[in-house]
């Protein structure tokens, strides 16, 4: 269950291990580049970025944010509970094709696109939960959105995991872990098939 994921990256950093954050302004070239939005108050769901302005731009190669207190604030970035808007965008390899499975939990509102096309809506207001997708990915290059935004106060969170069809298990969607071969002789763009939306967790 996605409320698994979760313990399992609590327990981690119970260990020792890095705070998870939304991001770091250290510029990364494989990793996500996130867009930060800064909302209007009472906004119910994820909004059109396509006339806003950034108000900065963040970096991870991972989205790994446990449900926590706003009193936290916005891991890695500012002192800001609520009303912001993260737009996400990355590339990534596919070596071996199948059917990959994606589980998208947030609080609040998110969604996951590839190439475009949308694989989980996990939008609105709501507290913490988990949503399913699967899509059939050839091998290939990618390109991976995922849009989110936190509402009004308490909790804020933010998860994204993968189950490929090799592993058969879930795991943190890391782009580290899906980097094209080196010095590729070609990189083909990847294609997107038989998309299925599943269900809440």
């Amino acid at each position: 269950m996605f409320s698994r994921l979760w313990w399992l990256l609590a327990a981690a950093v119970a260990a020792g291990q890095e705070m998870p954050t939304f991001g770091t302004t250290v510029v990364s070239s494989t990793g996500f580049e996130g867009k930060i939005y800064l909302l209007d108050p009472y906004t119910d769901r994820l909004p059109s970025f396509r006339r806003m302005k950034p108000t900065g731009t963040i970096y991870t190669t991972s989205l790994r944010i446990t449900p926590q207190s706003f009193l936290k604030g916005f891991p890695g970035i500012t002192d800001r509970f609520e009303w912001f808007a993260i737009d996400y965008r990355a590339r990534f390899w596919v070596e071996n094709p199948g059917d990959y499975q994606f589980r998208l939990g947030s609080d609040d509102g998110s969604k996951l696109y590839i190439n475009g096309k949308l694989i989980i809506d996990n939008d609105g207001q709501h507290p913490a939960n988990g949503v399913d997708g699967r899509a059939h990915l050839s091998r290939g290059v990618f390109e991976i959105r995922v849009s989110y935004y936190q509402g009004p106060r308490e909790m804020v969170a933010l998860i994204l995991a993968v189950m490929s069809p090799s592993d058969k298990e879930w795991m943190i969607f890391d782009t580290n872990q899906f980097l094209p071969p080196s010095d590729p002789a070609h990189l083909p763009p990847g294609t997107i098939s038989k998309i299925k939306r599943g269900r809440n967790y």
